[in-house]
């Protein structure tokens, strides 16, 4: 079912990348988009993930560099049945996190400073746990490579507005659409990142759940991570907003018009569904929103600074 969805995915975007070229040279135009978006397509099944990993300046950590952190992924990932992934680190003052690559074989989990430095271990212990979930249920292919063309397709209508920019149409008719296409055609490719999302997000919190032991880490996570998101800007996503909807949390400010469809159910809606998950697993769902996070009350001391454990 994930194939059967990713597939449809790179079909919608494929098709919306072709109206976009379309609109810029005609037929030829949208030709050509289509050989790009071909190549695109391959080009991001094998590399997407290094592509994104690359734009939020992520950086491969070991178990020399970061042994609490890379210890706790292993043993997480043992239990989720997966292979252990590789590690990465961004030094990033926003908590928030995400996982990447085409397969569990070839999947990598990132996760910020400010994660560590906000984060309790079990709270760092239920996003890791999420984000081996995404991989367990290959969501990370389709992850990255929407994020990938979705950009894509925001450039090129970005390129058609300066493209028509020296060529009159009697009737107006040409400028006119091109200014559409500059505006729906980023919102299209938003709302087709919107259309699997939200039931991706709800399932990867309930498996990860199970992988974790118990909803409360992710629970007080997600409460966390979603105020503090509001407050602290994540520089390197809102320079990508396509890349938004990888991380377990949208990672956007609001303050900008990329934050005018969200990628993410509502955390108050994802808290709730944890809360029943832990009743019926036996426990007692207790998270709220309203948590104002400390600079660093996580476990791992001031990471990214000279106490934190990478030096």
């Amino acid at each position: 079912m994930n194939y059967f969805r990713t597939a449809i995915l790179l079909a919608g975007l494929t098709a919306l990348f072709m109206c976009v070229g379309y609109l810029i040279g005609g037929q030829a135009g949208a030709l050509i988009a289509l050989m790009v978006a071909a190549a695109m397509n391959l080009f991001s099944y094998w590399n997407a993930d290094k592509l994104v990993l690359s734009m939020h300046g992520a950086q491969e950590v070991d178990s020399h560099a970061a042994p609490d952190l890379v210890r706790l992924v292993g043993e997480l990932a043992g239990r989720a049945g997966l292979p252990m992934p590789r590690v990465y680190l961004m030094d990033n003052p926003q908590p928030n996190a995400f996982a990447t690559g085409r397969n569990p074989e070839h999947a990598a989990v990132a996760v910020t400073t400010g994660l560590l430095n906000m984060l309790s271990r079990d709270e760092v212990a239920g996003v890791i746990a999420h984000e081996l979930a995404h991989v367990r249920n290959r969501d990370t292919l389709t992850m990255t490579i929407t994020a990938t063309i979705a950009g894509a397709i925001s450039m090129l209508a970005q390129f058609g507005l300066f493209f028509s920019g020296g060529h009159r149409n009697n009737n107006g008719v040409g400028l006119i659409g091109t200014l559409a296409m500059v505006i729906l055609a980023p919102i299209a490719a938003m709302l087709v990142q919107m259309a699997i999302s939200r039931t991706r997000e709800y399932s990867a919190d309930n498996l990860g759940a199970h992988i974790a032991g118990g909803t409360d880490g992710l629970s007080s996570a997600l409460v966390k991570i979603s105020n503090a998101a509001h407050l602290v800007e994540n520089d390197t996503a809102e320079q990508n907003p396509a890349t938004a909807h990888l991380f377990i949390i949208n990672p956007l400010s609001g303050h900008r018009m990329d934050n005018l469809f969200s990628t993410h159910p509502s955390t108050e809606n994802r808290i709730a569904a944890l809360n029943e998950l832990a009743r019926q697993m036996g426990g007692v769902g207790s998270a709220r929103a309203g948590y104002t996070p400390r600079p660093a009350d996580g476990p791992w001391g001031n990471v990214g600074g000279s106490s934190g454990p990478w030096g």
